[in-house]
């Protein structure tokens, strides 16, 4: 199989587990998170970044629950910003940050801002 064709297939697989994850109950897995900590280096183009993964966060069923906002750090170092995007499941968040969709919006991300991004399952 050709690389095109391959990562053809696995983008329609993404998109079928996608939906999948999507139709799980509420109850049936333990929540999927993003918890995003970032330095914005220049918000014009963080902007471009955001309106970037608005269809893959969409795709996998996703929901911003934390998105900026003042914050106290009494311990430790912290980033600036926090962001904290909930998901169906913790592999519809594995697969969205693995998705083509949001690795091309990583590299703009990159280029206008400074992240840590850990993806974790809880309730």
């Amino acid at each position: 199989m050709s690389s095109k064709a391959s990562r053809l297939t696995s983008e329609i697989n993404l998109e079928r587990l996608a939906e999948i994850y999507r139709g799980l109950g509420e109850t049936t897995l333990p929540k999927g998170y993003w918890i995003a900590h970032v330095d914005v280096k220049d918000a014009k183009g963080y902007e471009d970044y955001r309106n970037a993964i608005a269809a893959p966060l969409s795709k996998f069923g996703a929901k911003f629950l934390i998105r900026g906002g003042s914050q106290e750090v009494p311990e430790g170092s912290c980033k600036a910003r926090t962001v904290l995007i909930e998901f169906p499941n913790f592999t519809a968040a594995k697969l969205c940050y693995e998705s083509q969709e949001y690795q091309k919006a990583k590299t703009i991300r990159n280029k206008y801002s400074v992240a840590d991004v850990i993806i974790v399952e809880g309730y």
